[in-house]
């Protein structure tokens, strides 16, 4: 039962990719970058209840205070697709999310995340990523949007820790602007490998601003990594 229904939900996903990704892209000629991220943000929360209603899959969010409404950097625990999907709905509509270049080559798909502002990188390169993440981060930041980031780069199983990247914390010394940090468990009941998505409720933990003014890179990184990691831990033993 829990495979039919993990099937179903990934077929009405990728319908709801077909469809809202196609609105955006016939509309963004036509309307402002802001409806293209409100269409983005609905295919978000139609995806949330579709995991509630098919997989019995469901989210309590402790912090939600603490989500601003423009103006920060996410920086988010990378576990599963979960979180590529459900906080675009979470999150105010304006958001840049920081991820592979690769997405854009998929077609109707890689449009719309270009309509939304997107802010491909080519891991490879280095350096120049980096750069790059600094240079659009800023100009998203400056119009009062949220930039998405995952700083593990990867997926992780439960219970491993990435190496943390340092791309988001230079945004966040170079910009001034607050990182958000979140810690989650969705790995454990959607596999970053395999169709299952097994019912129950991740459990989304959502911390109080960092501040970046007069801090090093490397030390906003550092605190970043040390709240979600000590939140994964009280998750993980809850």
């Amino acid at each position: 039962m829990i495979l039919l229904r993990s099937v179903l939900y990934f077929f009405l996903m990728a319908l709801s990719v077909l469809t809202h990704g196609l609105a955006i892209v016939l509309l963004q000629a036509f309307v402002s970058t802001e409806t293209c991220d409100r269409i983005a943000t609905h295919w978000g929360k139609v995806n949330i209840w579709l995991q509630r209603v098919i997989c019995g899959l469901r989210i309590n969010i402790v912090g939600g205070e603490n989500l601003p409404c423009s103006g920060a950097i996410i920086m988010s625990k990378h576990q599963s697709t979960w979180e590529t999907i459900s906080l675009r709905g979470l999150l105010a509509p304006h958001q840049s999310w920081v991820l592979k270049q690769e997405l854009l080559n998929i077609p109707i798909f890689g449009r719309a995340l270009v309509a939304v502002r997107a802010i491909p990188i080519d891991r490879k390169i280095g350096r120049k990523a980096v750069i790059k993440v600094i240079k659009e981060g800023k100009k998203a930041l400056e119009a009062d949007r949220l930039v998405v980031i995952f700083p593990e780069g990867t997926r992780t199983a439960p219970g491993e820790r990435g190496k943390y990247g340092i791309g988001g914390a230079v945004l966040g010394e170079k910009s001034g602007f607050p990182i958000i940090p979140i810690a989650h468990n969705a790995g454990v009941y959607w596999k970053r490998r395999g169709v299952k998505k097994y019912p129950g409720t991740i459990q989304v933990r959502i911390g109080s601003a960092i501040e970046t003014h007069g801090k090093s890179a490397a030390q906003i990184i550092a605190e970043v990594e040390d709240w979600i990691e000590n939140e994964m831990e009280k998750i993980d033993k809850s």
